[in-house]
C-alpha cells in the first residue's frame, strides 16, 4: 500500500474527526436583545438529555420543534442546532435557513416547511444528531427571527450560512438539552 499521501491513514482520521463531534469555531453569536422566540418541543426538555432516537445512537431523526413569539416584522427565520462543547470547538449540526415566518413548528424527521438546508459541520446538508465523544455535552436548538431572507440556496456552506445568519438576526430563541453516550 502507498502510504506516501496519506491513503488510509488520512481517511480514517477525517473520519475519525468529523464523527468525534470535532467542528469548527463557527457559531452565531445571538442578539443583544433578550430573547423573545419560544422554542419548545414534546420530545426534548430544557436542560435534560435527549431522547437516544434524535442522536447518533437510534435513528438519527430531527426532533420535532415548535416556536412562538416571533417578531411580526420577521421576513424569515432560520434554525440552528449546535454543540458548543466540541473538543476543537462549536460542532453545528444542523442549519435550516429561509424558513417562512409564519412557519411555527417542524415534524419529527422533518424539515420545517420550506426551509433550506445548508451543510452542517459534518459536510452533509441535514440533519446530524448529538453524537459526543465523551462527556456531556450541550445541544442548544436555536430559532433566529431574520430582518430579511439569506437568499442562499441549498447546501450552501456552513461559514456563509452562519454569517448571513449573524447579519441578519433581530431576535431569537433557544431550547438548550443534554446528552451523553454509554
Amino acid at each position: 500500500m502507498n502510504w506516501r499521501y496519506g491513503g488510509p491513514r488520512l481517511v480514517a482520521l477525517g473520519s475519525l474527526l468529523l464523527f468525534s463531534g470535532c467542528g469548527g469555531p463557527e457559531e452565531v453569536t445571538p442578539p443583544t436583545m433578550d430573547q423573545t422566540i419560544s422554542v419548545t418541543s414534546p420530545v426534548l426538555r430544557e436542560g435534560q438529555p435527549v431522547p437516544a432516537t434524535y442522536t447518533c445512537d437510534g435513528a438519527n431523526l430531527a426532533p420535532p420543534l415548535t416556536w412562538t413569539g416571533v417578531p411580526g416584522d420577521a421576513a424569515a427565520l432560520a434554525l440552528v442546532v449546535d454543540d458548543p462543547d466540541a473538543p476543537s470547538g462549536t460542532f453545528t449540526h444542523w442549519v435550516v435557513l429561509d424558513i417562512p415566518p409564519d412557519v411555527g413548528s417542524s415534524d419529527e424527521g422533518g424539515v420545517p416547511r420550506d426551509g433550506v438546508q445548508s451543510k452542517n459541520s459534518a459536510g452533509r446538508a441535514g440533519y446530524f444528531g448529538p453524537c459526543p465523544p465523551s462527556g456531556t455535552h450541550h445541544y442548544r436548538f436555536t430559532v433566529y427571527a431574520l430582518s430579511e431572507p439569506t437568499g442562499l440556496g441549498g447546501a450552501a456552506a456552513l461559514g456563509a450560512a452562519l454569517d448571513a445568519v449573524q447579519e441578519r438576526a433581530v431576535a431569537w430563541g433557544r431550547l438548550t438539552t443534554t446528552y451523553s453516550r454509554s
